[in-house]
């Protein structure tokens, strides 16, 4: 069973689902003002680097990446950290689309 988080402010437009136990993963859904050039329906953000920062969480990411390129996956590109946002790693499945580790 899924538990819902809506966004705190009705004007936000995201919402989560998760695992009420805490075992599973979290899916989170957000609306990006961008358009999209690739066949994406959803894009999905895969949590790797939960609570870390800086070089530990880079180490993470960069682990889960190339985990994930041996099974076919590929690199976009690095979004590095900034005043808001820790990083996060933009890839590619097999059928080119694209997902973030985060």
């Amino acid at each position: 069973m899924l538990g819902y988080i809506p966004a705190a402010d009705a004007d936000e437009e995201w919402a989560a689902c998760h695992d009420p136990t805490g075992a599973g993963p979290r899916l989170f859904f957000q609306r990006v003002p961008e358009g999209k050039t690739v066949k994406n329906r959803v894009h999905l953000d895969v949590r790797v680097g939960t609570g870390l920062k800086g070089a530990e969480r880079l180490a993470a990411l960069e682990a889960e990446g190339t985990r994930l390129e041996a099974l076919g996956a590929s690199r976009v590109r690095l979004l590095p950290a900034d005043e808001e946002n820790e990083s996060c790693l933009v890839m590619r499945d097999v059928e080119g689309n694209e997902f973030c580790l985060d």
